[in-house]
């Protein structure tokens, strides 16, 4: 294609080298903040996080034919389940989810080569999506408060200052900066509430003057470090949130259709852009990250910078696998406190539930019919209470039966209930 007005960079453009870098520098710390703060708050590796992000988004151009400029990121979705996991099965547990998730989405990719895409709208429509969202924010409200005010087992005032600073600081940038600064809001809140907990005598800096510069990533590779058991039950907890993240990756590439004028459900076509992305999550799952997934951030950063080219998105992802062998940053990463944790959690907690009432808002669900009322209650109260289903030693988290029993009865119910159509006639 020709190169279009109004673009500093189209999709298939090089950049010089000196101007290569600094961008792919400029993307690669914009997907940074969110990228390592799914792994801190799960208790895994951030650099391997990074590494896991950069080789998924490397394989995710490869996949799509280098035709889409899409970044991968550690996926917030998953993190009520692998909070759970983490103290049952440790990280053997999440990576068999993982991949299962991967395998979820290239599944479905081969389903849709051979019969299309529609069906999917039918079994995840905004009022079963919606409620799902809002459970995944709101049911970590909790770990969000014992970060900001719980110091070991007891309460602590300097802990909530921390983390309500936190909050602040992060609340500010999201309001009042503009351009670049105004795309990495959380990555300025994780270390403005840093330097605020350094003042208060809550960090612990010894571990990364001890770190060296270099080193490798605490990789997590079956039948090397761990040998693996099958948990059916970490699979059956995660595999089932894949088809709302799937709703999430179609919606980011309606965007970019629109942002690069292109319609990459056509080329390289919608199988390709979900084979990618579960792709990424299978090898995450295979070295020690977490799930990815396609990042909002990144669009942000391609509509302000006009700059849309893959070879910027590759240098990034080269630029995350680069520093995720830099020692001192993983160190640093893992010394960051609970109450800075817990201050930018409360915003983005929230966000991820507000997200899924725009989700209803922007579909006009009406709850005055009473089946959206049955769906959303159910997922509601059974994803946030946690209503876990225990069959002997498999466990299935709140948010997974939640998300079943809302697929299954947006599925059978009618769309009138009797009472309301006794009304209507």
């Amino acid at each position: 294609m020709a190169h279009r007005d109004g673009v500093v960079l189209d999709v298939d453009e090089r950049p010089e080298f000196g101007q290569w870098v600094g961008l792919s520098l400029q993307h690669m710390f914009s997907m940074f903040g969110s990228t390592v703060l799914v792994p801190i708050l799960v208790g895994l590796n951030p650099g391997i996080a990074l590494f896991s992000s950069g080789v998924g988004t490397l394989m995710y151009l490869l996949i799509t034919r280098h035709k889409i400029p899409a970044y991968m990121g550690s996926s917030f979705s998953f993190i009520v389940p692998m909070m759970a996991l983490m103290k049952s099965t440790g990280y053997p547990g999440i990576a068999q989810g993982t991949i299962a998730v991967g395998c979820v989405y290239l599944l479905v990719s081969l389903i849709v080569t051979m019969i299309g895409s529609d069906w999917i709208d039918h079994v995840l429509p905004p009022i079963v999506v919606g409620p799902i969202v809002m459970v995944i924010g709101l049911s970590l409200a909790s770990t969000a408060a014992k970060d900001a005010t719980m110091n070991g087992t007891h309460y602590d005032l300097r802990y909530f200052a921390v983390a309500m600073l936190t909050l602040l600081v992060t609340i500010a940038f999201n309001m009042f900066c503009k351009g670049f600064l105004g795309l990495i809001p959380i990555l300025l809140g994780i270390v403005c509430g840093y330097v605020i907990a350094c003042l208060f005598g809550i960090v612990d800096l010894a571990p990364v003057a001890a770190a060296h510069w270099f080193s490798l990533p605490d990789f997590q590779v079956p039948f090397v470090t761990y040998q693996p058991h099958f948990y059916w039950g970490a699979i059956l907890s995660m595999a089932p949130i894949a088809f709302v993240t799937m709703t999430e990756h179609m919606g980011h590439i309606m965007v970019l259709n629109e942002l690069t004028e292109r319609n990459y459900f056509k080329d390289p076509g919608l199988n390709h852009t979900l084979a990618g992305d579960g792709t990424a999550s299978i090898i995450a799952g295979f070295v020690g990250g977490p799930p990815v997934t396609s990042y909002g951030e990144n669009i942000g950063v391609l509509a302000i910078t006009r700059v849309h080219s893959v070879y910027v998105l590759a240098g990034a992802a080269l630029f995350a696998v680069f520093f995720s062998f830099v020692g001192k940053l993983s160190a640093l990463i893992e010394s960051i406190p609970g109450p800075v944790i817990g201050g930018i959690s409360f915003l983005l907690f929230g966000v991820i539930a507000s997200s899924g009432l725009r989700v209803m808002i922007e579909d006009q669900i009406d709850f005055n019919k009473k089946r959206n009322l049955m769906i959303s209650s159910v997922i509601l109260v059974i994803g946030i209470g946690n209503a876990y289903l225990k069959l002997g030693q498999y466990q299935f988290s709140g948010l997974a039966v939640a998300a079943v029993l809302g697929i299954v009865l947006n599925l059978i119910l009618p769309d009138e209930a009797a009472s309301e159509r006794k009304k209507n006639n």
